[in-house]
């Protein structure tokens, strides 16, 4: 039997709140199966990313390379720079974050809020993603500044390694019974470096890796997309942390499910989500029916949708983006009533 992880009582820096996210059963079908989500959007920023935030910044210490006074660097679309502004704002850091307008306006303000500096890799209002404009800026900068690191979120083993608290946190509260692992892929920080370390523990889990239709890390035709802080698109290399070896199944789930999947969500449960956490969800409740009898299915959230009321939840916006369709609405919401029972 695990012992239950624990937070202290009081704690003294925001950082000391990352962790100890809770599970919720969004359903249970008739034969013992369960969906349970983890929800990572209740750390610190409403993002599961400052917890390898924090790992790439206390290695980079521990290495010697990021000194008092220094200066951090990372290309980010939002949620790894909020992690890495409450980091730098606790260690006394500067943090500069590249960015572009494909981020969340609110993301970025949380950012500038906390002190940091904004470099935009394309400032003219369009909302491209920039992913290799902003990685190649980011380095170009740390390597001209002595001061400064580029923690390099897509290649850095850190990242990986800052997620494996979540695999413990899961073996503990489950006692090791878990049969899937569903979760979204940009980085490949947080699945596989779950995965990687629950695979010690739990060897039998199958790992679902979920992208969103126009990401290449799966495969398939490159084309844009609105989900936020995940897949790879084109033009962007695929960051060293996807381990297709971890990974057994790699699915694609378009906007239009995803985004209806979190706002059905919010209607019904009154759980706020991310768009990307949309797609996780929405592949994992379209598995429910055809599971084995009682199978335990977790779904990595790490996301929450409170950066997203002016976009994902807001219907002008959605409209605007052709990014609305009834039917799919109606399947979300069927499925919910089918395996929740209400």
């Amino acid at each position: 039997m695990h012992k239950a992880l624990l937070r202290p009582a009081i704690v003294s820096r925001v950082s000391d709140l990352i962790g100890h996210t809770p599970l919720y059963e969004l359903c249970r079908t008739e034969n013992g199966s369960r969906l349970l989500l983890k929800l990572e959007h209740l750390n610190p920023t409403g993002t599961a990313k400052i917890r390898m935030a924090r790992q790439m910044v206390v290695d980079a210490e521990q290495r010697g390379e990021l000194r008092p006074g220094g200066r951090i660097i990372e290309s980010t679309s939002g949620n790894t720079g909020l992690g890495l502004a409450v980091i730098a704002a606790e260690r006394g850091y500067t943090f500069t974050a590249v960015v572009d307008n494909h981020a969340c306006p609110d993301k970025l303000r949380g950012m500038k809020a906390m002190g940091t500096e904004l470099v935009y890799v394309v400032d003219d209002g369009s909302e491209e993603l920039a992913t290799a404009a902003r990685e190649e800026l980011a380095e170009r900068m740390a390597r001209e500044d002595d001061e400064a690191i580029f923690t390099e979120q897509h290649n850095n083993p850190s990242n990986a390694v800052g997620y494996h608290p979540v695999a413990h946190e899961l073996v503990a509260a489950l006692d090791g019974r878990i049969d899937q692992l569903i979760g979204a892929v940009g980085t490949g920080g947080s699945l596989c470096g779950t995965a990687g370390e629950l695979s010690r523990t739990v060897p039998g889990v199958r790992v679902i890796g979920v992208e969103p239709k126009g990401s290449i890390a799966f495969g398939g035709p490159a084309h844009d997309y609105y989900q936020s802080g995940t897949g790879t698109p084109e033009g962007a290399e695929i960051g060293a942390l996807v381990d297709y070896d971890l990974i057994d199944e790699g699915v694609k789930v378009g906007d239009v499910e995803a985004f209806a999947t979190a706002r059905v969500l919010a209607r019904r449960t009154g759980l706020l989500i991310g768009g990307s956490a949309g797609g996780v969800v929405y592949e994992a409740l379209t598995r429910m029916a055809a599971l084995p009898p009682g199978t335990t299915v977790v779904a990595l959230l790490n996301d929450g949708g409170e950066k997203y009321l002016d976009t994902v939840f807001d219907d002008d916006w959605m409209n605007a983006r052709d990014l609305v369709d009834p039917t799919v609405d109606r399947e979300v919401d069927e499925l919910l009533t089918k395996l929740r029972g209400n």
